[in-house]
């Protein structure tokens, strides 16, 4: 048994803690502020707060509204380019999962030459070491899905190649601070609440029946899948309901520390390349839709069997003995939280497009097939998307 656990992130968890801005050390004198292009974060008042903290505390910034909900290496380029211009020395990161990961890629653009792409080491990235450190990243949290405030690594999205790829691993794209704040997460809608908290629910998930887990990975896991199972359904039917927001907020972190102290499976790259040919995809719904028939494959390989039914007990089914009661508690979770019903035809999607998508996961996600307990091969990601379909 080995691992490493080297998360280098000061983290501020709990209602209210957006105001420790006030007072907590910052990693520089001028801020890129970054936000989503949407109005989440102006419409709740953390955006007006956030300001107001740093020009309180003699901190100048620049804001860009820049970044989409799957972000695109030109925007990458885009905010590297006006930090730069600006002599911006750190970045504030005010959002959820795309925010975060958009501004670690931003963090390398500023010190380092080229362009993003040539930092990618999987598909047609350019697999260059990531030389210089970038600028140190302060996360603040407004969702509940990718755990992003507490890793190093990021997702982004080449619109030239269609391929969606992680970025990072330098230990300078670790933010230095994180604050996760539950309140910040009350006005998420239903829907995106479901999705962001079975993205955050399979980090753990996948960390659990990878390849090489390990006792630390196992524990953030376990306890990720025990909060979702909590407060996740509560979350998505009442969204004031601040006790099961911070059930999700706190699964959702750990899940993060999930993918700092081992891997996860194929399952994300199935999910990156749906979103990278479909932007307009919300991550987390392209992972519902799969999650059965994958998860389904790989309980019929015979892999993880007991991991599985620990996992079915962490979810609530405290009785449970085989595999497949993993499968029936995933069900009734996504029954619970409205979901269990998606299609990916209603986001353009076709059958025509699955042997592509194939393909490009294998290509562009390669990492992850690795650490799969039993080796998928085309046919298998091919039926697996066959049968995730409608």
């Amino acid at each position: 048994m080995q691992f490493v656990d080297h998360a280098p992130v000061r983290l501020l968890f709990g209602p209210g803690k957006l105001n420790a801005l006030e007072t907590e050390a910052l990693p520089g004198k001028k801020a890129l502020l970054l936000t989503s292009n949407g109005t989440a974060v102006e419409r709740i008042g953390a955006l007006a707060r956030v300001k107001t903290m740093l020009e309180a505390r003699g901190i100048s910034y620049i804001h860009e509204a820049i970044v989409e909900p799957n972000p695109l290496t030109t925007t990458v380029m885009k905010g590297a380019e006006a930090a730069k211009a600006a002599g911006c020395d750190f970045i504030v990161a005010l959002g959820g999962g795309s925010v975060m990961d958009c501004a670690k890629a931003i963090g390398i653009m500023v010190t380092n030459p080229g362009t993003i792409w040539d930092y990618v080491q999987t598909g047609s990235g350019g697999r260059q070491p990531t030389a210089i450190a970038p600028i140190p990243l302060v996360a603040i949290t407004t969702t509940a899905g990718t755990g992003s405030e507490v890793d190093g690594g990021g997702v982004i999205s080449n619109p030239d190649t269609f391929e969606k790829c992680s970025v990072g691993g330098h230990i300078g794209c670790y933010p230095v601070l994180a604050i996760v704040d539950p309140e910040l997460m009350l006005s998420v809608p239903p829907k995106l609440t479901a999705y962001q908290g079975f993205d955050a629910l399979f980090h753990a998930v996948e960390g659990y029946v990878t390849k090489r887990p390990n006792f630390m990975s196992d524990m953030y896991a376990l306890e990720a899948v025990r909060h979702i199972a909590a407060g996740l359904a509560r979350a998505v039917k009442d969204g004031n309901d601040l006790e099961a927001r911070e059930h999700v907020a706190f699964a959702n972190t750990m899940a993060g520390f999930v993918m700092t102290t081992c891997r996860l499976t194929s399952q994300h790259s199935m999910e990156h390349s749906l979103s990278a040919f479909h932007p307009e995809l919300p991550h987390g719904a392209g992972l519902i839709m799969l999650s059965m028939a994958y998860f389904s494959h790989m309980i019929e390989t015979g892999a993880q069997s007991e991991r599985f039914v620990e996992l079915a007990r962490a979810m609530g089914i405290r009785d449970a003995v085989k595999p497949q009661d993993f499968l029936r508690a995933l069900f009734d979770l996504q029954v619970a939280c409205g979901v269990s019903e998606l299609k990916m035809s209603d986001w353009g999607i076709t059958r025509d497009e699955i042997p592509a998508l194939a393909e490009n996961c294998r290509s562009a996600g390669s990492a992850l097939f690795e650490h799969d307990p039993v080796a998928l091969t085309f046919e298998d990601t091919v039926e697996i998307y066959a049968a995730s379909y409608r």
